[in-house]
């Protein structure tokens, strides 16, 4: 009797139902605790940017509306007044490599996803994909060497031997090209997985009122995955603005007022890896000015980022 109690007791006490109700609670907790750590980490390093921001625009020295309007970049200066903190140019360089590099990587990009989606066989596409993402593993350091020793030549050849056009040796265009390459598999491997998310009787469909494969592709297929192709656009486009090795060895280091993208420039990523490897003491006006071009980065992406969602929304809205 004895014997049967103390099984009875075990097997109660080793309920599956108990055991699975434990696990399942633990698993919540970790994924709760993972949550909230990158949430403390986000605060945490909102904090200390801002932080510092602030300490730098309550010097006497920096004027925020000469910061955000004045077109002189100059905080290494000998001679510290609010005239050298204007930070457009650096806003304008990281807008130019930006806006070309994205004019480059985005039509490559959905076109490589349509292709991977609609038209490769399974075992080409099983190739093709890998690699193509073989590029978002490349250090960024050798894409800058790579705008150096292979794209600037060819556009001195071209534009400045033949048409007399002068390139810069370190210029904004070689630097968007390379940057548009990087971010291919980004927009490419996004976007291919929410075309392959389209319900498939949608294609089916289509075809059964005589639609080609290219007419199924562009009229059915991306419009019913736009949300997951635009999505792949921003982060594509954030991926570009916030590039730093690539664009600082190609792009050069002379912040300047220009639209010609054959000029050199600097991008506000640049700024801060050249004031890091400098001998700028923390807490000076110098190496303060690296967190106020990272809060002012920082914003930027932060209202792309808001404008993307109102985006993305309306369009789940619409085809979802």
């Amino acid at each position: 009797m004895l014997k049967n109690l103390s099984k009875s007791s075990f097997i109660s006490f080793y309920n599956p139902q108990r055991v699975r109700n434990l696990r399942e609670r633990i698993i919540a907790i970790t994924l709760f605790g993972c949550g909230v750590f990158s949430i403390l980490v986000t605060i945490g390093i909102i904090i200390s940017l801002f932080s510092e921001a602030i300490g730098f625009f309550l010097r006497p020295e920096v004027n925020l509306i000469t910061f955000l309007t004045g077109t002189n970049w100059r905080p290494l200066a000998s001679q510290v007044s609010p005239e050298n903190f204007g930070v457009r140019p650096l806003i304008r360089g990281t807008l130019m490599i930006a806006v070309i590099s994205g004019s480059i990587a985005l039509p490559l990009g959905l076109g490589s996803a349509i292709y991977l989606s609609e038209y490769a066989s399974d075992r080409l596409r099983s190739i093709l994909k890998p690699s193509l993402e073989l590029l978002a593993g490349i250090p960024t350091v050798v894409y800058g060497y790579f705008a150096l020793s292979f794209v600037t030549p060819i556009l001195k050849v071209v534009l400045e031997d033949q048409l007399g056009i002068r390139v810069s040796f370190f210029n904004a265009f070689s630097a968007a090209v390379v940057v548009g390459i990087m971010i291919i598999p980004i927009v490419a491997s996004i976007s291919e997985d929410a075309m392959r998310a389209v319900p498939r009787s949608l294609r089916e469909g289509a075809y059964a009122l005589g639609a080609t494969k290219f007419e199924v592709s562009t009229k059915v297929v991306v419009p019913a995955a736009l949300s997951g192709i635009i999505s792949a656009f921003i982060i594509g486009i954030s991926r570009a603005i916030g590039e730093t090795m690539a664009v600082t060895i190609a792009a050069g280091a002379t912040p300047r007022m220009t639209l010609n993208p054959l000029d050199g420039i600097q991008t506000m990523t640049a700024f801060i890896v050249q004031v890091s490897f400098g001998d700028a003491p923390s807490g000076s006006i110098n190496g303060q000015s690296i967190f106020a071009v990272g809060a002012t980065l920082f914003m930027m992406t932060f209202v792309m980022n808001i404008i993307s969602a109102s985006i993305l929304k309306r369009f789940r809205e619409v085809y979802e």
